[in-house]
């Protein structure tokens, strides 16, 4: 059985195979599900940046980890908390000072709702790329007068995020490639593109940030 350390090594090579650099992609261990020591193994090993898709779980993991981050002698500020799954706006003040960057903000109303309780925070666009109409993110046609409305409410706009196809049969590259021109015609910098089984195809099409967790912890239990 491969330790951790041996996974991160491979996810690496990947983004370097792929084109990319250690220091350009950034990596967003993927918490989900996963017990609260999956956070310090990702801390041990240098990654900062965590992602959680549930606001109940990221709360607990990251009241525990401020403990844990303090022991382990984590630079002040980490870990960094990304929220990657979808947001009910009743849930934003639980999280409202406790997520770095919320990845997943396709609509007015959100980022409305984000504003008034973390005035100024970090988000990104999630757009839905693949036209699956049962997947969240906005349609790629609204995505500038979304990022323009989030701007004005005073959030800053970072980049863009998107989730490739279901069916993992299907060739993810042309979504990423739309994501990577709007982003482009936006002059955005972040592109958040890439989970564990398609970090090459990410990577190859510009993806800035890939999202992480069976690629680094493993397979999941069965019953999550």
């Amino acid at each position: 059985m491969s330790t951790f350390s041996e996974r991160l090594t491979v996810v690496q090579q990947r983004i370097e195979a792929a084109g990319g650099s250690v220091g350009s992609v950034t990596i967003v261990a993927v918490t989900k599900t996963r017990p609260a020591s999956s956070v310090s193994v990702a801390l041990e090993h240098g990654l900062v940046n965590l992602g959680e898709n549930y606001a109940q779980e990221l709360v607990a993991k990251a009241a525990e980890a401020m403990e844990t981050s303090a022991e382990m002698g984590v630079k002040p500020g980490a870990p960094q908390w990304h929220m990657i799954g979808n947001v009910q706006r009743n849930k934003v003040k639980l999280l409202a000072g406790v997520v770095s960057l919320w990845q997943t903000v396709d609509r007015a109303k959100l980022g409305r709702e984000i504003a008034k309780r973390a005035p100024g925070a970090k988000v990104l666009v999630q757009v839905n790329t693949t036209k699956e109409p049962n997947k969240a993110g906005c349609e790629p046609c609204d995505v500038a007068r979304l990022v323009e409305d989030l701007q004005g409410l005073g959030l800053v706009v970072r980049g863009l995020m998107t989730v490739g196809p279901t069916n993992q049969a299907e060739d993810p590259r042309p979504c990423f490639s739309l994501l990577r021109d709007l982003s482009v015609g936006l002059g955005l910098e972040v592109l958040s593109m890439g989970m564990s089984g398609d970090i090459e195809k990410a990577v190859s099409e510009g993806s800035t940030m890939i999202r992480v967790g069976t690629a680094l912890f493993g397979p999941r239990d069965r019953a999550n």
